[in-house]
């Protein structure tokens, strides 16, 4: 049992580098306690005490400031770092190693008792702070939902999920589920060089939109020689300075 609860410990230090020892995650990890009183809560609902699980629950929560539902499942080493307003429901599946920041909800869509109306999630998953993960699907092992997103469908192993509704991003980085290897572990779900797919889509318009410009330009300007008349080419040039101004507003 101890080694267990070390490992847990161990994994925090792992990945919050404000950690600094053992001592001061045991007594001043608020999501850490959560997880524990969770595991008893849990342990009464599958014995059939529904209603000391629920009020143990409310007292977990009103200590630590996370609702965790007794019948959700939660596997090793989960972290969930600040804690504050995270909101996890009845059916709701938490893989080994996944890191949830403040403010997260997994919550369901569906009103109907008895059915599985709140989400899985895979092995190594970062769930962002704010973030909704809303129904009853799949978020992939080491995947990521990035802060303030609502996901409301399946997430695909490694990929990363932003925006409102999330948007599926497929970052060009290798993945790994273990969260104790630093080097692959992405904090807030922040996945380097992945941009959103629609900013991409709009460069991609813009850059064949200036090309096309130019060829045009360059078709006027061997028209004006052949008919020696002189072209002007400022309405090409002042489209061509909206469209970088648009470029440059798109890389903020």
């Amino acid at each position: 049992m101890f080694n267990s609860l070390f490992d847990h410990v161990d994994s925090i230090i792992v990945r919050d580098p404000a950690a600094r020892n053992r001592l001061e995650v045991i007594t001043c990890y608020p999501g850490l306690h959560a997880v524990w009183l969770h595991r008893v809560s849990h342990f009464l609902w599958n014995l059939g005490l529904k209603w000391i699980a629920r009020l143990m629950s409310m007292f977990a929560r009103f200590l630590t400031g996370i609702e965790i539902h007794p019948g959700a499942k939660i596997g090793r080493r989960v972290f969930l770092d600040h804690g504050l307003g995270i909101v996890i429901g009845e059916t709701t599946e938490i893989g080994d190693d996944c890191t949830i920041y403040q403010g997260v909800t997994l919550g369901g869509t569906s009103l109907y008792k008895g059915m599985k109306r709140h989400p899985t999630l895979g092995k190594g998953v970062v769930i962002s702070a704010g973030a909704k993960v809303l129904g009853g699907f799949t978020v992939g092992d080491g995947a990521r939902v990035g802060s303030n997103a609502v996901a409301l469908k399946e997430i695909p192993p490694g990929a990363t999920a932003v925006g409102i509704p999330a948007r599926v991003l497929h970052p060009d980085l290798p993945q790994s589920a273990d969260t104790k290897t630093k080097e692959y572990f992405s904090a807030y779900g922040v996945t380097p060089n992945v941009d959103d797919p629609v900013s991409m889509a709009l460069k991609g318009l813009i850059d064949a939109t200036i090309e096309q410009e130019a060829k045009i330009a360059a078709l006027e300007s061997m028209i004006a020689k052949l008919s020696n008349t002189p072209t002007d080419v400022s309405g090409t040039s002042d489209t061509k300075r909206d469209l970088d101004a648009i470029k440059e507003w798109l890389k903020e």
